[in-house]
């Protein structure tokens, strides 16, 4: 049991930080009947959250490289527990909106984190095991979620969609305390300022332009004013790191055809496996009539399933196949899975989705462990934070995106058709197709460009690992 309290404490801490992206989706009815505001009003709730985790996951992911990868995820889960409390405990929107922001910054500490601790404790058969397990639960958890948030409101009130993450909190403190080893980069030296404030403005900047657009159109004043403050930051930042003696991001990453193409891949495949599911909880309760728990039986737990089932069960042997197979065709099931959920019609039940959700669940369970292990098999183990924030970074953005784009086409095709369940339908098809299309443009990408198994890259000659032997 000891030689897996690293994974259960690094996948309780996952499933968490990943289940509150979307877990308050099917609660939001119920915290606007309760504070008495529209429920526009409240998508804050929603983005607020999603917003603090990308913007700050690769600044986290430096910080755990340079003072302790398991120092930086014990205070992340410190702030994600006080941060759930203060949400439970919100007396209006805007005390929750602030708290979920706060969330946002905890889950950011322990997601930067997840990856390199795995990597660092595992080795050979062991780690291939683990990947599969953690990458089974990231893809059970972002669509769980709108699950676990229904069962919640529905028999106990939507203040337990946050009280429940305390004593999860507490259970993965003590796996962490018992079972992870500290490591760290002792001669990373001192903390990039510039380039995090940089990255996280842009970040930040970008993330909202995409929430933004997505509430009041690509042409919007502010949603464009945002894009460019965001592209001037990201500017800054390159030049920043590039004049760095110690970068937050080596660019010099990136000059590997593989680490560039399994970011990418991570980017979209992030948008093409999740974000369309805020919409089909919407058809479901709002055209369905669907209570909060069938809602997420139909919209979620099929593909929660099939990507559990595949990563803890076959994860070990995905990671003797080469990446650019289990990444690439993986890319195509999540492809084929949202092309057959594409088939609703205005009569149709929610048992329409379950299909495609098994199809799509089963390609998410193949891409998410393969991608991330593969990702930091392309880097020196001392970058192992910096990688794992940048990838993770990468996920958060490719959600907000997938959310923004299909909010727009799902918005205006149900706008075009007045509401009808027949609108309704068409524009969750539309979403569907766009999602499909993208995984279809990202397995193909990588098929065409991820050509041979990551070799073994040679460690930094200025940085050295410090690892203890023994664990705490």
């Amino acid at each position: 049991m000891r030689k897996w309290s690293p994974l259960i404490a690094v996948c309780l801490g996952t499933f968490l930080l990943l289940v509150d992206v979307l877990i308050v989706v099917v609660a939001l009815p119920a915290i606007s009947d309760d504070f008495r505001t529209d429920y526009t009003d409240l998508q804050w709730v929603i983005d607020g959250y999603a917003l603090s985790l990308a913007a700050l996951v690769l600044g986290a992911g430096s910080l755990a490289d340079r003072f302790g990868r398991r120092r930086i995820y014990l205070i992340g889960i410190g702030v994600f527990a006080l941060s759930s409390l203060l949400c439970a405990l919100a007396p209006n929107e805007q005390a929750l909106i602030a708290a979920r922001i706060l969330q946002g910054i905890g889950g950011a500490a322990m997601f930067a984190c997840t990856a390199a601790l795995l990597n660092f404790t595992y080795q050979g058969h062991d780690r291939g095991v683990a990947f599969g397990i953690w990458g089974a639960v990231n893809g059970a958890a972002a669509a769980a979620g709108p699950l676990a948030g229904g069962l919640l409101t529905e028999h106990l009130g939507w203040r337990w969609v946050f009280l429940v993450n305390l004593p999860v909190c507490l259970v993965a403190v003590w796996f962490t305390i018992r079972g992870v080893s500290e490591s760290r980069a002792p001669r990373g030296g001192r903390l990039d300022l510039p380039g995090t404030i940089s990255f996280t403005v842009a970040a930040a900047a970008v993330t909202y332009g995409l929430i933004r657009a997505g509430e009041a159109g690509w042409t919007d004043g502010v949603a464009l004013a945002a894009f460019a403050a965001g592209l001037a930051a990201l500017a800054l930042f390159l030049v920043a790191e590039a004049r760095s003696d110690h970068p937050m991001l080596d660019l010099a990453l990136f000059r590997r055809t593989p680490f560039t193409v399994l970011i990418v891949a991570a980017f979209l495949t992030q948008a093409a496996a999740f974000g369309y599911l805020p919409f089909s909880t919407v058809w479901l309760q709002q055209v369905l009539g669907n209570g909060p728990v069938d809602a997420g039986l139909y919209g979620a737990l099929p593909m929660a399933a099939a990507s559990l089932v595949v990563g803890a069960g076959a994860g070990r042997v995905l990671q003797r196949i080469a990446p650019r197979w289990t990444v690439g065709i993986g890319l195509l099931l999540i492809a084929a899975g949202n092309l057959l959920q594409a088939t609703i019609g205005a009569d149709s039940t929610g048992t329409v989705l379950v299909p495609g959700l098994i199809v799509a669940g089963l390609g998410v369970g193949s891409v998410l462990p393969t991608n991330a292990s593969a990702l930091l098999a392309e880097v020196p183990r001392e970058r192992s934070g910096m990688a794992g924030g940048a990838l993770n970074t990468f996920r958060q953005l490719g959600l907000a995106l997938g959310v923004a784009v299909f909010g727009t086409v799902f918005t205006d095709r149900v706008a075009d058709g007045h509401g009808t369940p027949a609108a309704f339908a068409d524009g969750l098809n539309a979403t569907l197709r766009i999602a499909s299309a993208t995984a279809l443009a990202a397995g193909i990408l990588v098929l065409v460009l991820l050509r041979k198994r990551p070799a073994a890259p040679v460690a930094s000659p200025d940085l050295e690992e410090v690892q203890p032997s023994a664990r705490r």
